[in-house]
């Protein structure tokens, strides 16, 4: 892979985002496209630094898990290119790196491509913890009131800004469902007719 610097968006993380026991994660081969290494210069980080990844920090998948990200990733919209890596190269479970786990990455790789990696990893977890943040609030708040029309409008704008800003209206009803690690969230936009 390039060592070249390019921009690391929210985006590209968020794409890579995949839910190993309840906590959004990055795969080890994930964070190495991220990042513009290889794969075994990330896991060989790892084995150098054993004292910055004690328990908790890196998930490792089992053999079910595994069997389960590799059929759902095959089965994915992905190009088969990605699909045919997979099925060849990928023997070995791989690792799940948890929030804690890549900001100690952080502190390992280094250079301008790092930088930008870990600023949009950063920013990506930010916006999911404040998605739930604010939908735990919407939990508490009675129905109807002006603080739930803000926390609505407020998820609104989170939702968008998680997955995408592609969440037009084009019917007088929509109803969005996500089903996060941490949160489901339910929101149904209505379009009042003029």
């Amino acid at each position: 892979m390039s060592n070249t610097p390019a921009i690391i968006d929210t985006e590209a993380v968020k794409a890579r985002m995949l839910v190993v026991r309840g906590q959004p994660t990055l795969l080890d081969r994930d964070v190495a496209s991220l990042y513009g290494v290889e794969t075994r210069e990330i896991n060989q980080a790892v084995k150098n630094n054993p004292a910055k990844f004690p328990d908790g920090y890196l998930l490792h998948l089992t053999a079910e898990e595994f069997e389960d990200w590799r059929s759902k990733f095959l089965m994915s919209n992905l190009p088969e290119e990605e699909k045919i890596a997979v099925r060849q190269g990928l023997r070995h479970a791989p690792t799940a790196f948890t929030e804690r786990g890549l900001y100690m990455l952080a502190t390992i790789l280094k250079g301008e491509r790092a930088v930008q990696t870990t600023l949009a990893i950063i920013e990506t977890y930010a916006q999911v913890r404040e998605l739930a943040r604010t939908a735990e609030a919407l939990q508490t708040v009675k129905d109807g009131g002006d603080q739930q029309q803000t926390l609505l409008h407020r998820i609104g704008e989170l939702l968008a800004g998680v997955v995408g800003d592609n969440l037009r209206t084009a019917t007088s009803e929509t109803e969005i469902e996500f089903n996060f690690a941490i949160v489901k969230i339910r929101h149904k936009i209505i379009k009042k007719g003029r």
